[in-house]
């Protein structure tokens, strides 16, 4: 493992670079998310996803979300979406929350799983915000284990296979919430996947 790039100490400006050249070289990057550390890599590019399972111990195919870090890189995806669900991201994200989306155009498709018609998105503020990036991410855990709130609870397996590693300092440690928003505009339903960071109180209201 390379030398962490420390936002504290080296700047958020230069992790971002970072980020944004480890993503465009194929690799896979430890970093620092809103909530808990996650393991990033091109969402196009299937050597990298397959690397990305591979240091987790994880099936492949099962389903990722995309992250974003600028709500311009979303553009497009918001375009193909109904009217009801871009008004649910807006008002969702940025946020400690994964949305699940209708997928028509079958965009992302490593990050779908089985189902390529449906796809779960990220926004997030913080020191990366703006990267010039998408990222297929997941947590920087070994399947089944704790999600990492620090760079120290990585396991050194995951960190030693890593081309990049972002050190934000401690997180709150609490996965984001997972809500199912693909049939809001044909249904007007949503149902939550799994809780986390975004209280069901406060998701109620964010949807009413």
């Amino acid at each position: 493992m390379t030398e962490p790039v420390s936002i504290a100490r080296d700047g958020a400006e230069r992790a971002r670079t970072a980020l944004e050249r480890c993503v465009a070289d194929g690799g896979v990057a430890v970093f620092p998310a809103d909530t808990v550390y996650g393991l990033a890599c091109d969402p196009l590019r299937a050597d990298a996803v397959h690397r990305v399972n591979a240091l987790k111990g994880r099936d492949e195919g099962k389903p990722s979300a995309v992250m974003f870090f600028s709500p311009l890189g979303m553009r497009e995806l918001v375009a193909t979406l109904g009217p009801r669900t871009r008004d649910a991201l807006g008002a969702l994200l940025p946020g400690p929350v994964t949305v699940v989306v209708a997928n028509p155009e079958r965009r992302y498709p490593l990050a779908c799983g089985e189902d390529p018609e449906r796809l779960g998105v990220r926004l997030i503020e913080g020191p990366l915000e703006g990267a010039r990036c998408a990222v297929l991410q997941t947590s920087a855990n070994l399947s089944g284990a704790p999600a990492p709130r620090t760079v120290g609870q990585i396991e050194p397996e995951i960190l030693e296979g890593a081309d990049l590693v972002i050190d934000g300092g401690e997180l709150p440690g609490t996965a984001s919430t997972v809500v199912d928003v693909s049939t809001l505009d044909s249904s007007g339903e949503w149902r939550v996947l799994r809780e986390g960071a975004l209280s069901p109180q406060v998701l109620e209201r964010l949807l009413a």
